[in-house]
């Protein structure tokens, strides 16, 4: 079924102005996989406004990713001590920003890694945007149910939401985000790259090109129905600590099959977010209690076409 986008506003990030790029220039012309030397052998020699645009660069393309001094150091024939100087530079503008944090470790085998992070004002403010979108009448299909696949297929609003996604888990240990086909799979994949973390699919049927599977029924939390999800035995080590993310829960049927599946792998649930969820769900049919959503549906209006949509939980603390 078709939508008109006539009256819609997609989201997209705050555009900065060339000038405040050109200031910048000006006042700088003075859980963790390792990343190889080997990778780049070659020698750039830059000046140092340069040199700082493309170490920002390097280093918001390798989140979570330890590297090495000697990595910038050899990159740009520069000494290390010009290196740190550099790097006291960009970790005070991401943390003014609002782009992260940049954090050092020490001795021989130390680094520097990136963690991506959304400070909750600007969180709160894609919510908001989030929810505004949400509400458009021309959303409700038939039956009550609310139109997103647009808003999933958004690849700045996606990413944004991974962002808040790896802030609010970042101090957990995670192995790979998990997410149960189709529609959850942007978000899984925006949450997966900001955590630099593999992303395992769950299959509503199996596949003969996924080999050897486990499958399990599941009852859905809202309609009462049974449905199967597989999981190839080739896609999830034991002992896995897996993020689950999706793009809407209602009472939560879907997601504890995902957490019930876990447990043929002997795997553990490092956490759960969900873009939106509803708030039309009493709380004692509700099969899942402890998870992070960014939007909360609390009410659909066919005949007035109405919709009602908040910030979700992550934002109640």
């Amino acid at each position: 079924m078709s939508v008109k986008n006539n009256n819609k506003r997609a989201y997209q990030p705050n555009y900065i102005p060339l000038a405040d790029f050109t200031e910048g220039i000006h006042r700088f012309d003075l859980s963790v996989s390792i990343y190889s030397d080997s990778e780049e052998s070659f020698v750039k020699k830059l000046k140092r406004s340069a040199r700082l645009v493309e170490m920002t660069q390097f280093l918001l393309s390798r989140p979570h990713t330890l590297i090495p001094l000697t990595t910038f150091a050899d990159r740009y024939g520069a000494a290390k001590s010009s290196i740190s100087e550099d790097l006291v530079i960009i970790k005070e503008v991401f943390e003014e920003e609002g782009i992260g944090d940049l954090q050092t470790l020490a001795g021989a085998a130390g680094g520097v890694h990136f963690i991506p992070k959304m400070p909750k004002e600007q969180a709160l403010v894609f919510a908001k945007d989030l929810c505004a979108q949400l509400q458009q009448k021309d959303r409700i299909l038939p039956g009550g149910y609310l139109y997103m696949s647009d808003l999933l297929g958004q690849p700045s609003l996606m990413n944004e939401a991974g962002k808040i996604f790896a802030t609010a888990f970042s101090g957990k240990d995670i192995d790979v985000v998990m997410t149960v086909e189709t529609k959850g799979i942007p978000l899984a994949y925006a949450t997966g790259a900001q955590l630099n973390l593999p992303v395992v699919l769950v299959r509503r049927d199996h596949q003969v090109t996924e080999g050897s599977a486990v499958s399990i029924n599941y009852v859905s939390g809202s309609q009462k129905s049974i449905h199967t999800m597989s999981l190839s035995r080739r896609a999830l080590k034991e002992k896995s600590k897996v993020l689950i993310v999706d793009d809407f829960m209602k009472a939560g049927g879907t997601i504890q099959g995902m957490v019930d599946l876990l447990d043929e792998f002997d795997a553990e649930v490092a956490g759960v977010g969900v873009l939106v969820e509803s708030g039309s769900v009493e709380s004692e049919e509700r099969l899942l209690h402890d998870y992070v959503s960014l939007a909360m549906l609390t009410a659909v209006d066919p005949k007035s076409k109405e919709i009602f949509v908040s910030p979700g939980n992550y934002f109640e603390a």
